[in-house]
């Protein structure tokens, strides 16, 4: 009569098992599940409560997953003794009446798998409803449960399976769909998160990268203390680590490509002695998948930066070959820097190689025309200057503490024609490692293009100048000091015009000779240029004869820059000479010619050498003004 009872039990359980799975209400989660089953095992053995413990592998011990109580505030860490599991491995299944190791259960029934317990159900129950069970009936019960299990979790692992496929095959196209890298490292994460909740990631990457919005990125260092993760880096094969201290096992994935490896997926397993050999597979191909798609965006980066590049130089270029005034070219070319290198500043060193200066050419940031910039062209110069090689420092280090150093990242390229070194461009940022080396293989060739351009730009200006310049003293020719005043006589309200002769000068040549006087000239040529605008224009007028023309200047003004340049020539001069100036000005309304203003100062002259030399005459109409003789 007791025999047919149990069967009729596990017949009924088998239909009640059976129910649970037909009815497709659940999606086979362990919860779910093992919440019905414990609810129907309950019912069967008229129990007062049920306990699922699951067993961790990486220390054996037992943790209340599951239980039937209304509160489980209760849930204590109970330990798997050695010595039951030895007592369950002996048994294809085991189960245990009055267990001493956890004397709140007077039944437990366990789970195995591969012959290892996974966890067991602990019951609490009347010791004359347990004493009524035979144990062929309990080895039957646990034998059911056991197979139930099975079924259940084979199912599940079909249909996690087919769900984690499904979130490839989806990730994948999304991955074919997108050429953006944080995309992909994004959905990388994003789909690990959903497919395994409990785990933890990390993308160890080996290319610079800004943080991609948040996303657990690490950089993958060569000189990293984590071998395993280099180890993957370097092979492209998958590593695994464990670590019973840190109660985790650890798979390292490698992002590869065709062409390379591109980082390392880590994935962390807590509470996992090994890395479950199911998820390996799973995550072995999102990795490959993922390596692929960021080939594919950091090929298309690339691809994208070297159109760029190659717009940025051929920009430049066309712009230089149209625009032949330096200065011009030297603001084009600094803007362009700043633009697509994100510079601070940008600054264009000529090298005076034979007297070991330096220059900064106009165009060039503000901040080279200061005394600060000193210290960073001296140092970049002097390494130019002994390698004739590009110069790039991601963080130039101070060892003068007077002066400390505000900008860190620096980059510096020589401009060299024809093999001699012109100079060279300075690209700053306060920064450290603020420019990436293809920035700077980028500069490079920018100013390879461009240095044919500058030397042109100058060779034309400096041609120009020789053109208006008299080569002896320096000063503007007579042909370029007419083309101004005539220019000046259209658009200014007045000028006035200053003819200078030097005083027997016949007498130095004979009693010096011609060097010495051509000597004479040029000193008084410098006194010129010393003591007018830049705006002004000293000329040499013809043989000994200079001139100086002051665009919108009233005649009181050229008065007394003659005067005071008698003066300097008198005191300053070796051999001592002395000059005489002639005076004379235009106002607009009246009726002049360039003609008649030089006509009226060199008859000024002309009066100022017959009565005594050394001295400045104003012609003004047909009078003569001597009171300009003293400054």
């Amino acid at each position: 009569m007791e025999e047919l009872l149990e069967r009729e039990i596990i017949l009924e359980l088998k239909s009640k098992f059976f129910d649970l799975i037909s009815t497709g209400r659940f999606s086979f989660s362990s919860s779910e599940v093992l919440s019905q089953m414990m609810a129907i095992l309950k019912e069967l053995l008229k129990a007062h409560e049920v306990d699922f413990y699951s067993c961790q592998e990486w220390n054996q011990e037992m943790y209340l997953e599951t239980t039937t109580r209304l509160s489980s505030d209760d849930r204590v860490l109970e330990t798997f003794p050695h010595c039951l599991v030895n007592e369950l491995a002996a048994k294809p299944y085991a189960f245990i009446k009055y267990p001493e190791s956890m004397p709140e259960h007077e039944l437990l029934l366990v789970l195995k798998a591969n012959e290892k317990p996974m966890g067991l159900f602990g019951f609490q129950m009347n010791s004359d409803t347990l004493n009524s069970l035979s144990d062929r009936f309990l080895d039957k019960l646990s034998s059911e449960c056991n197979v139930f299990i099975e079924k259940v979790r084979s199912q599940a692992e079909t249909l996690e399976e087919e769900k984690r496929y499904k979130q490839l095959f989806r990730v994948t196209k999304k991955f074919h769909s997108t050429m953006d890298m944080d995309a992909v490292l994004g959905e990388i994460i994003s789909t690990l998160r959903e497919v395994y909740p409990s785990f933890t990631y990390y993308l160890l990457l080996s290319h610079d990268h800004k943080g991609y919005g948040g996303l657990p990125v690490r950089d993958l260092e060569y000189d990293s203390d984590n071998l395993t993760a280099m180890q993957s880096y370097v092979s492209g094969q998958i590593q695994f680590e464990d670590s019973v201290i840190d109660k985790n096992s650890i798979m390292y994935a490698p992002l590869k490509g065709k062409q390379g490896v591109y980082g390392v997926l880590q994935v962390i397993a807590p509470n996992s002695l090994v890395f479950p050999q199911n998820e390996v597979e799973f995550i072995k191909l999102l990795a490959n998948t993922a390596g692929s798609a960021l080939e594919n965006a950091k090929l298309y980066e690339q691809s994208r930066k070297l159109i760029a590049d190659l717009q940025l130089i051929n920009e430049t270029s066309h712009q230089l070959n149209t625009s032949l005034r330096l200065t011009d070219t030297m603001k084009f070319i600094c803007g362009q820097i700043i633009k697509s290198f994100n510079a601070q500043e940008v600054g264009f060193i000529m090298l005076d190689e034979e007297h070991d200066d330096y220059s900064v050419l106009k165009g060039s940031t503000s901040f080279f025309f200061s005394k600060d910039a000193s210290n960073y062209i001296l140092r970049v110069a002097n390494q130019i200057r002994q390698g004739m090689e590009p110069l790039f420092l991601g963080d130039i280090s101070d060892d003068r503490e007077d002066s400390p150093l505000h900008f860190h990242s620096i980059m510096g390229v020589p401009m060299i024609q024809s093999g001699e070194l012109k100079g060279f461009a300075l690209v700053m940022h306060e920064d450290p490692y603020h420019f990436a080396f293809d920035t700077f293989k980028l500069l490079q060739s920018l100013i390879h293009h461009s240095t044919l351009a500058f030397t042109n730009s100058m060779l034309r200006e400096e041609l120009e100048k020789m053109v208006v310049t008299d080569h002896l003293t320096k000063l503007y020719s007579r042909g370029y000091l007419d083309e101004k005043m005539n220019l000046s006589m259209l658009e200014d309200q007045q000028g006035t015009f200053i003819l200078i002769d030097i005083d027997n000068f016949k007498s130095v040549n004979d009693q010096y000779g011609h060097q010495i006087g051509d000597e004479v000239l040029i000193q008084l040529a410098r006194q010129i240029a010393n003591n007018i605008r830049g705006t002004d224009i000293g000329a040499r007028w013809g043989g000994e004869e200079l001139a100086i023309y002051l665009p919108g200047a009233p005649l009181e003004t050229g008065v007394m820059i003659a005067n005071r340049l008698v003066d300097k020539v008198e005191k300053n001069t070796n051999p001592n000479v002395t000059v005489s100036c002639g005076v004379s000005t235009w106002i607009r309304g009246q009726e002049d010619t360039t003609k008649t203003v030089f006509k009226r100062a060199d008859q000024a002259l002309y009066v100022a050498k017959g009565s005594g030399k050394n001295k400045v005459v104003v012609q003004n109409e047909n009078n003569f003004d001597f009171s300009g003789t003293q400054e």
